[in-house]
């Protein structure tokens, strides 16, 4: 479900109160190991991006699960078996329960996309 928040504390403030904490999490890992990144608000969740780069990384939280999007087409590749029994697309990780998200492996995602070059997904 596409937000209407402005700012990303909002959109925080706005998501369920389960999911609160999750979603939390996962901004301070991109705001943390995204050296260089801006975040931003953009297709409605919040994104983060190099300058004159389209978002590489963003996370929403859908009516069914918490998605996170990690665009960089070698390094979700590179984690698929890390993340397997989890619903994947092309370019998106999707958590039906906060409790599934492994913050390691997110903290590794996203230090593989900070470094990658590969083309956005």
């Amino acid at each position: 479900m596409q937000s209407d928040a402005k700012t990303v504390n909002a959109y925080l403030q706005e998501a369920p109160e389960e999911r609160q904490t999750a979603l939390a999490k996962l901004r301070s890992l991109c705001v943390e190991i995204l050296d260089g990144y801006s975040e931003s608000m953009e297709y409605g969740m919040p994104g983060y991006k190099r300058e004159g780069e389209e978002i590489s990384v963003a996370f929403a939280s859908q009516k069914n699960y918490i998605s996170l999007y990690i665009l960089r087409e070698d390094v979700l590749d590179k984690f698929r078996e890390q993340l397997s029994g989890l619903n994947l697309g092309k370019g998106c990780i999707r958590y039906r329960k906060p409790e599934q998200i492994d913050f390691q492996v997110v903290r590794e995602m996203l230090a593989e996309s900070s470094d990658s070059k590969a083309p956005i997904c």
